[in-house]
């Protein structure tokens, strides 16, 4: 299963900032800077392939570790707002709003009577919201920590759950194969989207928050209208990925959702028409994370998988840039803000940044046990990892 307050401290005198001039993995004059061409067939086809055993790199310590869970965590998400805020879930049935470097500033979020799946944080950092397979979404008061709802859909498990992306709306993908939808300000359920024929394994909102994608194990994606609930699109066929889907990633313009699906495909769907605009080859096993980002005005994608590569993609041209070997398989995906570095999360338990125009490993991040999710601090200076060994792990970048 793939589980995946605002007080001004940021600038804060205490924080200390761990940067010096060795720490600088590379340099770049910003005004010059440009994509490399590449115009290599085989590059094309086959992406530049780059294994780990080429970088010496030693693996660096965290620089700081939460270690409040008693099981595994399965969920971290970084506030939008404030650099040092960060939340998490996981096994032992507890969330956690917890600050970096001050292990006094811990709130434990108690309520839920099984797992906690996902948690995630509003867009304006005001609020939070849980997610559990006991069927509960809570959503909780950022700056005290106090529980303002408990929202219920049919009882069955959350696999995730979702903010608006202006709005304090609130999504959530169900075991009973339904996304539930409610006000977050008043506590009041909203609609529901039913049709799926298995549990909603992934999805979300676009971006301008016009539409609402969903994907299944029925093999299906879905674009809904969250005003009326209707269907608007449904994703399946031959040339469709015939397998349960495992994750879903959407671009900035929210014309265009990549999903990935357990049999290692991976499809580029365009939203307005509900059709399948390419297949990305190159995965051969199930593909567990994908995330998109914008390097000078171009889109890249990147997917991981149990076939242990990270592949970042070229989603004008439908074809693979690089293709960035693990030991083990990957298992989360996370972009450095609109930049051309991506972090991922591995089965080995480290965490690696990884330069996603060469395909070189640039960093390694030392850990135990399975890594389960990434998040990046709000001011992008930190990665924040969870595993199933219990720990939450602080990286500096």
């Amino acid at each position: 299963m793939s589980i995946h307050g605002s007080d001004g401290v940021e600038n804060s005198d205490e924080e200390e900032v761990f940067i010096d001039e060795d720490d600088i993995i590379r340099q770049y004059d910003i005004d010059e800077e440009v994509l490399p061409d590449q115009d290599d067939d085989d590059m094309e086809a086959a992406g530049n392939v780059v294994a780990e055993e080429e970088v010496q790199e030693a693996a660096i310590s965290p620089i700081y570790q939460f270690e409040r869970h008693t099981d595994e965590v399965y969920t971290v998400a970084c506030s939008p707002t404030d650099p040092l805020l960060v939340a998490t879930g996981g096994k032992d049935e507890r969330a956690y709003l917890w600050k970096i470097g001050n292990p006094d500033a811990v709130i434990e979020l108690q309520g839920h009577t099984e797992t906690v799946s996902s948690v995630a944080f509003s867009h304006d950092g005001q609020l939070l919201a849980s997610a559990g397979f006991d069927g509960l979404v809570k959503v909780w008061d950022v700056a005290s920590g106090t529980l303002k709802f408990t929202l219920e859909g049919s009882g069955e498990g959350f696999e995730w759950v979702k903010w608006h992306p202006r709005g304090h709306f609130i999504i959530a993908g169900s075991e009973d194969s339904s996304i539930y939808m409610w006000n977050a300000d008043r506590g009041d359920f909203s609609n529901s989207f039913s049709g799926h024929g298995g549990v909603v394994t992934c999805g979300g909102f676009t971006p301008d928050g016009r539409t609402l994608c969903s994907g299944s194990d029925d093999g299906t994606m879905r674009v809904w209208n969250p005003r009326s609930g209707e269907s608007i699109h449904r994703v399946e066929g031959h040339n469709y990925h015939g397998d349960s889907l495992t994750c879903m990633a959407l671009t900035a313009d929210s014309t265009v959702a990549v999903t990935g699906a357990l049999n290692g495909s991976v499809h580029v769907v365009n939203l307005s028409s509900g059709q399948v605009r390419s297949t990305l080859v190159g995965h051969t096993n199930s593909v567990e994370c994908a995330a998109i980002s914008y390097v000078s005005g171009s889109a890249y994608a990147a997917t991981g998988g149990m076939d242990q590569k990270l592949i970042i993609w070229e989603l004008q041209r439908s074809s693979a840039r690089c293709i960035c070997e693990h030991k083990e398989g990957v298992t989360c995906v996370a972009w450095l803000g609109q930049t051309h570095y991506v972090a991922s999360g591995c089965i080995d338990g480290k965490v690696r940044i990884w330069d996603g125009l060469s395909g070189s490993c640039e960093r390694t991040y030392a850990g135990d046990g399975k890594v389960q999710s990434l998040a990046i601090s709000a001011d992008g200076t930190k990665i924040v990892s969870v595993s199933d060994d219990g720990l939450v792990r602080v990286f500096g970048i």
